[in-house]
């Protein structure tokens, strides 16, 4: 059986890895499918070739999975997966799952598919990829939070940002502390 995980993976977090690498272990196959949305074209951080690229360099070590991409409506690329396919979501919080219920249940009225959850570990309940890209674009250290592919993407994109911080870190180690009064 077939599972597809679908999103904007801008970019791809240590939580949908989560997900991800758990999913196959239990499908066949997975499918990571970068949507498309021309509607929201140039506000993503990464290009969707570059969104590949990460997530084609984060599921090296996943045999059974690939990455493909998809512009339009979920249960139309669904139609033309094998039979018995169903997409995959993952969860963080109470708030994901009303938010993925009304969608799950959309794609089931005008698409017939199904959708299956996977609650995300709790280490990484509160990682979404916008706070990844906040804190990245001010050069903070997200290494801990998302794939190796990732945060060297993230390093390259916000190359300015990140050496800044290392200036301002190495500034503070060297400027002596003053004492304080009547110490």
């Amino acid at each position: 059986m077939n599972a597809v995980f679908p999103g904007s993976f801008d970019p791809i977090t240590s939580g949908h890895m989560d997900v991800l690498t758990r999913a196959a272990k239990i499908f066949d196959r997975v499918t990571v499918t970068v949507m498309h949305n021309a509607r929201k074209q140039g506000r993503h951080l990464f290009t969707l070739e570059e969104r590949m690229d990460i997530l084609r360099g984060a599921t090296t070590h996943l045999p059974n999975v690939r990455v493909d991409t998809f512009g339009g409506l979920l249960v139309d690329y669904m139609a033309h997966q094998e039979p018995g396919s169903v997409i995959l979501r993952g969860l963080r919080a109470v708030s994901d799952y009303e938010y993925e219920l009304q969608i799950a249940h959309l794609n089931r009225q005008i698409g017939d598919a199904e959708t299956v959850f996977i609650m995300a570990a709790t280490r990484w309940s509160f990682v979404s990829s916008s706070m990844i890209r906040e804190i990245a674009s001010y050069g903070g250290d997200v290494s801990e939070m998302v794939p190796r592919a990732s945060a060297a993407a993230l390093r390259r994109r916000h190359a300015e940002a990140y050496a800044e911080r290392e200036a301002e870190k190495h500034e503070h180690s060297e400027t002596p502390q003053r004492e304080q009064p009547g110490h």
